[in-house]
């Protein structure tokens, strides 16, 4: 499938919202897409009571017009459904479907996401919308992409998500037996001797089990995966040449694992926001992309929406510096994004995110921010050879949702585990040394062709997990392990005999008590034949491999020190400040440089300078604040 539907090169735009304006700006708004170089726009994402303003009266005539407009002026359309933001008139006709909370309260409409998405009339409403949209518009020469719905994640504790949640649990564990063992509810008198005594893990006295929150939250994935490919089905039916997605959003609320709704889309599309603004948020972006690229699986993924002018961090809006909107999109085309885009194209006059990020800000065209966008546009015209070129990764971080939930649950041995924090301390390290990683999931990966995998907090691993782990060191890979990895299985249970459980023999040392203290981590760890490498770090061959082990927290440098040293890849000085990623293909090479210091840099290159086509031999200098593409000469 060719993606997008007749558009050529990298994907440049953002979420455009029309109906927030008379229409005499539209024909504005589309010369200033033409001058600033984009070509898609997200459109419709938050229009349902626009377009269905009472059940079945549907008013597409707004929508025809500005779909007719963006079409003669060059500029596609991923054309949304509208479902995340049910009309008024709907929560009025339904308030079964609104959501409710783990203590019982059911909110009311007034914001976006005020739905349950196990609501039988609300699953109803979206395919009936998402038929009318499709019906009409699936020929229509703007549209080359359907973008069902908006960032999933509202999750629901009602009846109706009960009973979805029984069913989904019949489905997993077939018997009451066996999800009584799974969940071990021979503790505290939880038993069950029917289906219909379970219910979501609801507001209770004290520590609700920990085996139920973690299905539930699987559950809430799938359950949204449902409702996602619902949607798809309708619009993959009325035109099957137009390719469907959904824009995946990121945070500890979202009960998704993207990694396997991943094969359900056909790309992959990210929403990321970074919430540093100091360095911190170059290290958020790169590891944002390793992310959607590893979870496209070497398919299509797109930056869907960023914010162009403005980082929310600390409680207030953080003004980008010059350049550093281009370089952050870089960063992603960079480690493989096919372009762009940006929430939102021009910044509204009212509503909750008046004061949300804009290409064309409340000054208008006549900013900075519109400069540099149209400068944007500009450059990424110029790169789009790159598309399509795969990013060079030698490392690869394990990756795992279901024990991110699982160590957001209760009754843990310290409140400060955090499973992203240590995952994003991993790739940051790496980061920082020069080194691009890949992530992988370790229960659907095949071989591991990688230099180094990384174990981060990895705190479920069934058996298949473990056995992968396992092959890989003893045919020669390189682990490195950090505590709280291997220490239960799939269900959440602790592996006895001493942690970290599944991996005590790969690691070759035998964890008794955990020691957690007020501002680290600590373990009394025996060794089983590894050896002392420092304190806290063990070093065991196994095989034809070596694995370490990590006990304890290493602060950036020695994280990115032993790690690089791990995988056998020398330190490069200064690579925090000057972040260097390759992409190739069987024609060329492409080194993305990227200058996040405040001096100029000198990058060795050979070959040609995309931006300028001047012919560069030796060392290029790139400007503090600044990037540069080159294509390499073979």
């Amino acid at each position: 499938m060719k993606w997008p539907r007749g558009l050529d090169g990298l994907c440049y735009g953002g979420d455009y919202n029309p109906e927030q304006w008379p229409e005499d700006v539209w024909r504005e708004d589309v010369a200033l897409m033409r001058r600033a170089g984009v070509n898609l726009v997200s459109l419709g994402v938050f229009a349902w009571s626009r377009l269905e303003p009472e059940r079945g009266r549907y008013t597409f005539d707004w929508l025809d017009r500005v779909l007719d407009l963006l079409d003669a002026g060059g500029v596609k359309v991923a054309l949304a459904t509208p479902t995340a933001s049910p009309p008024p008139w709907f929560s009025l006709a339904h308030p079964d479907a609104l959501p409710v909370r783990a203590d019982g309260t059911r909110l009311l409409h007034g914001s976006r996401d005020t739905y349950c998405a196990s609501a039988p009339a609300y699953r109803e409403a979206c395919r009936r919308i998402a038929g009318e949209l499709a019906r009409r518009y699936a020929d229509h020469p703007a549209v080359a992409l359907w973008h069902v719905h908006n960032e999933y994640g509202t999750v629901c504790h009602c009846d109706h998500a009960a009973g979805a949640f029984r069913a989904w649990l019949r489905d997993r564990y077939r018997t009451l037996d066996a999800l009584n063992d799974a969940w071990t509810t021979a503790f505290w008198s939880q038993h069950y001797a029917d289906w219909e005594h379970v219910f979501p893990p609801r507001a209770t006295q004290y520590l609700p089990n920990p085996g139920q929150v973690l299905d539930f939250t699987r559950f809430w994935s799938d359950e949204l995966l449902a409702a996602y490919v619902e949607q798809r089905e309708i619009l993959r039916a009325a035109g099957p040449d137009v390719p469907v997605t959904t824009n995946y959003v990121f945070g500890g609320w979202v009960p998704v694992d993207h990694a396997r709704w991943s094969r359900e889309v056909d790309l992959v599309a990210i929403d990321h926001y970074p919430s540093d603004a100091g360095p911190g948020a170059e290290e958020e972006t790169a590891f944002a992309a390793d992310l959607a690229r590893s979870w496209a699986g070497g398919r299509p993924w797109l930056l869907m929406e960023s914010a162009p002018n403005l980082i929310y961090a600390g409680g207030r809006m953080h003004a980008k510096e010059p350049g550093r909107m281009a370089r952050h999109s870089l960063s992603h085309v960079a480690r493989g994004s096919r372009g762009a885009m940006f929430f939102q194209w021009r910044a509204p006059r009212g509503g909750a995110e008046r004061f949300h990020s804009a290409l064309v800000p409340h000054a208008g065209p006549d900013s900075r921010v519109y400069r540099e966008a149209a400068a944007l546009g500009a450059a990424l015209g110029r790169l789009s050879e790159v598309d399509g070129g795969a990013v060079e990764a030698s490392v690869a971080v394990a990756w795992d949702a279901a024990s991110w939930w699982a160590l957001q649950g209760p009754g843990l041995p310290w409140d400060g585990i955090d499973y992203l924090a240590q995952v994003r301390a991993a790739h940051r390290a790496l980061w920082r040394v020069g080194v691009t990683a890949d992530f992988v999931s370790l229960d659907r990966a095949g071989p591991l062709p990688y230099r180094l995998l990384v174990l981060p907090a990895h705190y479920l691993m069934s058996d298949a997990a473990a056995a992968a782990v396992r092959t890989y060191v003893d045919g020669g890979g390189r682990l490195v392990a950090t505590y709280l990895s291997g220490v239960a299985d799939e269900y959440g249970r602790v592996r006895l005999g001493g942690y970290p459980g599944a991996l005590r023999e790969v690691l070759g040392v035998r964890v008794e008590e955990f020691r957690p203290t007020p501002h680290g981590w600590a373990e009394d760890v025996r060794l089983a034949g590894a050896a002392l490498v420092r304190p806290g770090v063990t070093r065991h061959r196994f095989g034809a491999g070596t694995a370490w082990y990590l006990s304890t927290r290493l602060d950036d440098a020695d994280y990115g020190e032993l790690l690089a040293g791990a995988a056998g890849i020398p330190v490069r000085e200064g690579a925090a400040g000057l972040e260097l990623v390759r992409r190739r293909d069987r024609r060329a090479a492409w080194l993305f440089a990227l200058n996040h210091g405040d001096r100029a840099r000198p990058v060795e290159a050979d070959g040609t300078d995309l931006m300028t086509g001047r012919r560069v031999r030796g060392a290029v200098e790139v400007p503090a604040g600044g990037w540069a593409v080159i294509r390499e000469t073979h």
